[in-house]
């Protein structure tokens, strides 16, 4: 599966009394799909994965699915703290056609993750996860940063694709490229511009059909997500190695120009297009206009990604038109001087 470009770290939508918001879920996700985002990572840090029980995680999961445009990558979160739990959701995840899967290391047992108990995790998920896997290493969150050693060992795996790494630190991301450049080459599908195909791509128009929404069945605010038939798709193959995506968007342009190939990020859930600017300035060669663009997120990033944190995040969508909401207790909502200081920092990357 190629992984490449900027992909969205969604949030997870609450009713006041603490309920999946999933008719805000569906508006939020079909706003990214309109978006030039590469895709869309569901449950992940950002999406208060953490906070959600199996029953709303499977919710969640098939809500998201059934909402994304069919050409969009799906990555699902599906990091839980035994091997068992980890491949339940992420056999639920290839029932709802995610396309990957993305695993961060088990953190109640902290004490007792060994290096060989990492890698044997690790391993035995790819081992029999029916989708690839992506590695995610955020020691903020998880008190284990995944050594890099580790990692070039388990690029090794043939179901194991690549790494969303979160340290912030863009000498690991560096390192990382260096030590797994050599990793197998798989040969991946993609379209005649090369860009990924995914699974929701592939259904045939016939399949397509079913999902027409009759307009007697809309009864008023988001109507159902429709599938138009799909023509004949061209694709092409690509050679494609293990894949470093950097978890932070303080460092875009340098990781892309360290041979990072995109990235996932919270700020892309609140400010898409501001990340997407800096990946396509790239892309174009313009590194002056890469720079200009990458350094005008490293504040908001900051302060309201590292510092405020979900709260944050989830204000920042709110103001930049898509739903946030509260997040669950125990993180507590902004304060009114917060959401100001947010409103500034986001002023000029309104979507």
């Amino acid at each position: 599966m190629l992984i490449e470009g900027v992909f969205a770290a969604v949030t997870t939508p609450f009713y006041a009394d603490e309920r999946l918001y999933l008719r805000k879920l569906e508006a939020n996700i079909a706003h990214y799909s309109r978006s030039l985002l590469a895709g869309m990572v569901i449950l992940g840090s950002t999406g208060e994965a953490v906070a959600l029980n199996d029953e709303e995680s499977l919710q969640v999961l098939r809500s998201a699915a059934e909402a994304a445009a069919p050409e969009k990558v799906l990555i699902a979160g599906v990091g839980r703290e035994s091997l068992k739990t980890t491949l339940e959701l992420a056999e639920d995840a290839a029932r709802f056609k995610y396309d990957a899967v993305l695993v961060r290391t088990p953190n109640y047992y902290a004490s007792q993750m060994s290096a060989l108990a990492v890698a044997n995790y690790f391993r035995s998920v790819a081992d029999r996860c029916p989708l690839p896997v992506l590695l995610y290493n955020i020691p903020r969150c998880v008190p284990y940063d995944i050594p890099v050693d580790i990692v070039a060992d388990l690029a090794q795996h043939p179901n194991i694709i690549g790494i969303k790494e979160s340290s912030g630190s863009i000498e690991k991301i560096r390192a990382l490229i260096a030590a797994t450049r050599h990793a197998p080459q798989r040969t991946v599908t993609v379209t005649p511009i090369f860009e990924a195909v995914t699974e929701r791509m592939m259904v045939p128009a016939s399949e397509s059909l079913d999902a027409f929404v009759p307009v007697g069945e809309i009864t008023g605010g988001l109507a159902p997500a429709a599938t138009l038939p799909a023509a004949s798709l061209k694709t092409r193959t690509k050679q494609v190695g293990f894949q470093v995506l950097t978890g932070s968007a303080s460092t875009i342009l340098e990781s892309l120009e360290a041979g990072a190939s995109g990235a996932i990020l919270g700020l892309a859930s609140c400010a898409p297009q501001a990340c997407q600017e800096v990946y396509f300035a790239w892309k174009d060669h313009d590194l002056q206009l890469a720079r200009e663009k990458q350094d005008r997120l490293v504040r908001p990033n900051q302060r309201v990604l590292a510092e405020m944190g979900i709260s944050g995040v989830k204000y920042a969508c709110d103001f930049n038109g898509f739903y946030g909401g509260y997040p669950r207790l125990p993180l507590l909502p902004l304060t009114a001087q917060e959401k100001v200081e947010v409103e500034q920092l986001f002023a000029d990357m309104r979507n």
